[in-house]
């Protein structure tokens, strides 16, 4: 009854929805004026502790934070606890799912310069975004991003990449990239799809 009355505030938000949408707890969504965030069909969304046994720390938080930015979350996909926060861009391929508190983050959220730094601070209204580094991140089809896992700005996972669960990523991995570490790097490819007998 709550995730309903939640969805009707997400259309209020101009926060656009597949059919199919399962909420279990309530996320924390927002959309800036001018910005847009898209979820297709048939995606689950976890907020509550429980509703992922990996135990999540938070809601899972999804947030445009710059006019222009956009979110774009395919078909079919699982987020649990995570944030997934966009200045740029944020594109989730279908079928992929995104592991318990991870974080996906475009930006640096703030400058790497002191002085970019305390210009930021110093306006009331959250300063300029175009003095934060950001970048859009691209994460393919039928992806698998482990629990813990920080997905830095500029990132490109090809489709069926594996990030292992503690991975901080950063750069660009071609298809099929099983990936692991800080910083995180290939330790081995998948160079054939598996079926359920090839684990028996």
């Amino acid at each position: 009854m709550i995730s309903n009355l939640y969805k009707i505030v997400m259309k209020i938000l101009g926060i656009e929805y597949g059919k199919g949408l399962l909420l279990k707890g309530i996320p924390a969504i927002f959309n800036k004026n001018g910005a847009s965030i898209k979820i297709g069909d048939n995606v689950t969304i976890k907020s509550s502790f429980l509703s992922n046994l990996v135990g999540l720390y938070s809601r899972s938080i999804i947030v445009t934070r710059a006019p222009g930015a956009e979110i774009v979350i395919g078909n079919n996909v699982g987020i649990s606890g995570a944030t997934i926060y966009a200045r740029k861009g944020i594109y989730i391929g279908d079928n992929t799912c995104i592991g318990g508190n991870c974080k996906i983050l475009d930006n640096d959220f703030h400058p790497l310069e002191a002085e970019a730094r305390n210009k930021l601070l110093a306006d009331p209204k959250g300063g300029d975004s175009d003095i934060v580094p950001a970048k859009e991140i691209y994460i393919g089809k039928d992806c698998f991003v482990g629990c813990n896992t920080l997905i830095l700005k500029g990132t490109v996972l090809g489709d069926r990449c594996v990030v292992g669960a503690g991975a901080v990523v950063a750069g660009r991995f071609e298809a099929g990239s099983v990936i692991a570490g800080n910083p995180a790097r290939v330790i081995r490819k998948i160079d054939k799809k598996y079926d359920i007998h090839d684990t028996i």
